[in-house]
């Protein structure tokens, strides 16, 4: 199958595969994608291309394509824009992770309403989030594939919709199984469709600044936290709690708005694996749900150490404020420890996506540095009994917990390609689930075993800890500290240079090494 070349007037078009069908256009030569070998083939002959016999050179100016398109098609950018509209998309997704997890982690406002109201005992009425938790988190995948055939657009909106009737049904319930199928169910599934393809839209958006772009996405969740809960208990007492839901399901329906903001983006690795219509029903359901990537080990390596991560990652906030109680310091004191943990968390993520794209060293690098931090900390919460103490130990965790999160998402398309972030977000975010769901309970149970939370903090840290060490067995995790350092690129180009000079020598340069994919990847295994 040859790559077919379309032309713009006045640029240099790109390669685009096709079911044998030629190009009208005169053909032109097309340039080889940024890649080692590009290094060492393209750049090191500046101004050289290959023809199509894969034998003889021809000069031509050395500039790289900005942009290509197809006619009666999206334009195909040849790598990600790193910025422009991107940053309204960062925007829009600043207030989609507001809306979403800065409503969950302040609906404990709700929670002592539906007690009081309802009579019910306090563990059924926990069971509202722990649905809509639960169900954001399994259903990801579904809004990842949803996202891979109709775009994010459509589907952030859709989400976002639904997500505002979920809380707009429930200020009309009459019983708890209304609030589990509202805003559980509902909602739940709805904040699915909101918060992974929105997250995947920046990745996608971003390259050189993908990771600082990410953590300023998701400081709206803690700017959010702090809004909302006195918010909430306002509307709360001036209307009662289905008057302040109706105010919430209003406040929600914004989604919909930061849904329309995400503009379509095609780049050029979207088109080197594109879906085979000819192929089983089963076999195109599977490729869009990226199925196949269970299959990657790279990546199911990078998924056991994010779930070990997530296991001990959310144990502070449902027991620290009771470990504070246990040691003797009042209500306020331990309210205040969150607060102060939550604006460390804030400074984390913005430092973090600071320094990552600073490219001082590689992503997975820095995440192994993050996540061992932080593990750190959570072992040494027991050793601070006194207030000051137990408040620095907390500031620590904020910030290095904060730091981590936005390196977990920045990571996975240097792993699966960045063609792949939709499916490969959303099988991560349902397996990661797993480790959030059993972790608090698990550090409960540990409580009730010993009489005190010092086991359930040393367990949270070893967790952490577990995950860093299954974070060293990535492929290539010991080499050159920046792989798009010019020295590491160095490197990487002496290595290909006898085989390629052999492969142009004899004239067997086959068409897979000149539409080599854009991009190296960094974390896969070696071929």
């Amino acid at each position: 199958m040859e790559p077919v070349v379309w032309g713009g007037r006045g640029k240099w078009g790109g390669t685009h595969r096709t079911g044998g069908a030629r190009s009208l256009c005169p053909p032109r030569p097309a340039l080889l994608p940024r890649s080692p070998q590009r290094l060492l083939l393209g750049e090191a002959w500046t101004g050289a291309a290959l023809l199509q016999d894969k034998k003889h050179f021809m000069t031509r100016p050395s500039f790289p394509p900005t942009e290509n398109s197809m006619p009666g098609g999206p334009a195909v950018h040849p790598e990600a824009p790193d910025g422009g509209w991107g940053w309204m998309v960062v925007l829009a997704a600043f207030f989609q992770s507001a809306l979403v997890f800065g409503v969950i982690r302040s609906f404990g406002v709700f929670f002592v309403e539906f007690v009081g109201y309802f009579g019910e005992l306090a563990g059924r009425v926990s069971w509202i989030t722990s649905i809509g938790i639960a169900v954001q988190q399994f259903a990801s995948p579904v809004g990842s594939a949803l996202s891979t055939q109709y775009g994010a657009r459509p589907v952030v909106m859709a989400g976002g919709f639904l997500s505002a009737l979920g809380m707009l049904l429930a200020s009309f319930a009459t019983s708890l199984t209304h609030l589990y199928l509202s805003i559980g169910l509902l909602s739940g599934f709805g904040w699915a469709l909101v918060f992974t393809p929105s997250v995947a839209s920046v990745a996608r958006y971003f390259k050189r600044r993908r990771t600082f772009a990410t953590g300023l996405a998701f400081t709206g969740v803690g700017l959010a936290s702090f809004a909302f809960s006195p918010l909430f208990q306002l509307l709360v007492d001036t209307y009662a709690w289905r008057g302040a839901l109706l105010v919430v399901a209003g406040i929600s329906f914004n989604l919909v708005v930061c849904g329309a903001l995400i503009r379509p983006l095609t780049l050029k690795e979207d088109l080197a694996d594109p879906m085979d219509p000819g192929g089983s029903c089963l076999r195109r359901l599977a490729t869009l749900f990226s199925l196949p990537l269970l299959a990657h080990w790279p990546f199911m390596r990078f998924v056991l150490a994010v779930t070990l991560i997530n296991t001990g990652y959310f144990i502070p906030y449902v027991h620290l404020v009771a470990r504070a109680h246990e040691l003797g310091f009042d209500e306020y004191q331990a309210a205040f420890l969150m607060s102060v943990a939550a604006v460390a968390d804030l400074c984390g993520r913005l430092l973090s996506g600071w320094l990552a794209d600073c490219r001082a060293v590689r992503l997975v690098h820095s995440l192994v540095a993050w996540t061992s931090l932080t593990g750190i900390s959570l072992a040494l919460v027991p050793l601070g009994r006194s207030y000051p103490l137990l408040m620095a130990i907390g500031i620590c965790y904020g910030f290095f917990s904060g730091a981590l999160t936005p390196v977990v998402f920045s990571i996975l398309p240097e792993i699966v390609g960045i063609g792949r972030i939709f499916g490969s977000l959303g099988l991560l975010q349902m397996m990661e689930s797993i480790g959030g769901l059993l972790g608090a309970p698990f550090s409960g149970w540990l409580r009730d075993m010993t009489g005190d939370y010092t086991a359930s903090f040393m367990a949270a840290g070893a967790f952490l800890l577990a995950g860093s060490l299954v974070l060293v067995t990535l492929p290539n995790f010991s080499s050159c500290l920046d792989s798009s350092s010019p020295a590491c690129q160095g490197a990487k180009a002496v290595a290909v240079a006898e085989p390629a000079r052999s492969m142009l020598a004899s004239g067997e340069l086959s068409s897979q090494h000149r539409d080599w994919p854009a991009g190296s990847q960094d974390l896969t295994d070696p071929a």
